[in-house]
């Protein structure tokens, strides 16, 4: 068996259970270095451990997980429209709207670690109407190189996400050493709230698979990953950023209703309490934005 890099394969210890792409190997090629091929897990296994997945298994596994993502994506459509009919009532006092209006969603800058998963995201974001700037980056760079990427984009949302995972041999739980990336979400996070402070002005999604929930809540993201060290879904973090872009500003958000339409739900993602920001303006002319 050859295996080469971006060859998608499986781990027999674990009876094929995730579809991994091979990202690098060590100096003897003996050990493998995996990424998620849905999920947002970064992995290292025994060649030997490792097997070609052949087109129809991946067609397989997809097809699963398509199933699942589009499920989400009707139920959070379904919240959308109804968060719309409730400003347009709202607005009018019940009279009738004539729809001569525009709005502003959230802006959000969307830093990932992984270019695959990131274009998948920024097609989603498109699907939603949620405008993105989308950049990848790699985990270790971000503490550098976020902070100033904010002050240039100016968004109203930020994605710190890629690939993460809790290696048990590395050390307890509550020891960020023993994560891939979390200490460099954390980093990030941190500088960024040194300018910007405020939870409702700058929203902050951080995290991966198996990242250290507590950490990232307490550097201060709204939303991060994974409470109960899962792995989270690809787009999990577009369905919860989205939700904030297009709720109003002048509406808090549950954190129920943020999680109930991601595919990963409260055992991988969690937050606090956080305002919208879409904003309604009228009229509605050639000459509006």
């Amino acid at each position: 068996m050859k295996l080469e890099i971006g060859t998608v394969v499986g781990r027999t210890s674990y009876q094929c259970d995730l579809m991994f792409r091979v990202i690098g190997f060590n100096d003897d090629k003996s050990i493998a270095d995996l990424a998620g091929d849905e999920m947002r897990l970064q992995a290292d296994a025994p060649v030997s451990d490792l097997v070609v997945m052949s087109q129809q298994d991946q067609h397989e596994h997809r097809q699963v997980t398509q199933v699942k993502e589009e499920s989400s994506y009707k139920l959070f459509r379904q919240d959308y429209h109804l968060l719309r009919q409730k400003r347009e009532y709202l607005s009018t006092n019940g009279y009738e709207y004539d729809h001569s209006y525009f709005e502003l969603p959230g802006r959000v800058l969307h830093v990932d670690g992984d270019p695959m998963y990131l274009n998948k995201c920024l097609e989603l974001y498109k699907r939603f109407g949620v405008p993105v700037y989308g950049i990848h980056m790699k985990e270790p760079d971000m503490p550098e190189r976020v902070p100033a990427l904010v002050d240039e984009v100016r968004p109203d949302i930020l994605v710190i996400t890629g690939h993460d995972a809790y290696m048990k041999t590395k050390g307890a739980a509550d020891d960020l050493q023993a994560y891939r990336h979390t200490k460099y979400f954390v980093r990030t996070v941190r500088e960024i709230r040194r300018k910007y402070p405020q939870l409702d002005s700058l929203m902050i999604f951080a995290g991966a698979c198996q990242s250290h929930f507590e950490s990232l809540i307490k550097a201060g993201s709204n939303f991060a990953s994974s409470p109960s060290r899962i792995n989270i879904h690809a787009l999990d973090p577009v369905y919860i950023v989205s939700k904030i872009s297009l709720t109003s500003f002048m509406e808090h958000v549950n954190v129920m209703d943020v999680l109930r339409n991601t595919l990963t739900g409260r055992e991988g993602l969690g937050g606090v309490e956080s305002r919208g920001f879409l904003r309604t303006g009228m009229p509605l002319n050639t000459q509006t934005l």
